[in-house]
């Protein structure tokens, strides 16, 4: 039987909110983790949106996180979960992981919110995002907090994101 897989790049990572019965390093290569989707729904509001990270198609990128393994008899529950979750224009889709190593690991699920989705944000970390991220709150707390958790555990984890640990660092010294 094929595992069913969930693959973990933001707050999956040090809150994945369901029970997995393993949790291993994984990387999606030619994806990029990118603060470019607003956050209406959980680190924002409508009328002052939050952001939040998504994945971007690139070529040379690859990007790490975690692939955990589900239950099959919890995977549809789990799933629909994610599914009321990861809403605010991301879309589930499956994906090829790989070891860090390089080595095959198998399909996952992970949540994409693409371009032309109505709470795509793109762009750079001008000061402009640098304040939208330091003053949003939304109904999972501020989005300073979630720049920050993210930022945290991909260090404690030995995870190099240069564009996480850019933007957290830009906002500490904020």
């Amino acid at each position: 039987m094929t595992p069913i897989r969930v693959f973990a790049y933001g707050s999956l990572i040090w809150r994945p909110g369901f029970a997995a019965l393993r949790r291993e390093r994984a990387v999606l290569p030619g994806w990029a983790r990118r603060f470019w989707q607003a956050s209406t729904d959980h680190r924002g509001f409508p009328h002052a949106p939050g952001r939040v990270v998504t994945l971007v198609r690139d070529d040379v990128a690859r990007c790490e996180g975690f692939a955990f393994e589900i239950d099959a008899a919890s995977a549809d529950d789990v799933l629909a979960a994610l599914d009321v979750r990861e809403s605010g224009g991301y879309e589930r889709t499956r994906v090829a992981l790989q070891r860090p190593d390089g080595a095959a690991l198998g399909d996952a699920w992970v949540w994409i919110a693409h371009p032309g989705n109505p709470h795509w944000a793109g762009g750079e970390h001008d000061d402009a995002v640098i304040a939208q991220i330091h003053h949003a709150v939304g109904p999972s707390g501020a989005n300073l907090e979630y720049v920050l958790a993210l930022a945290d555990a991909l260090v404690a984890e030995g995870i190099d994101d240069d564009e996480v640990e850019g933007l957290a660092a830009r906002l500490r010294a904020r």
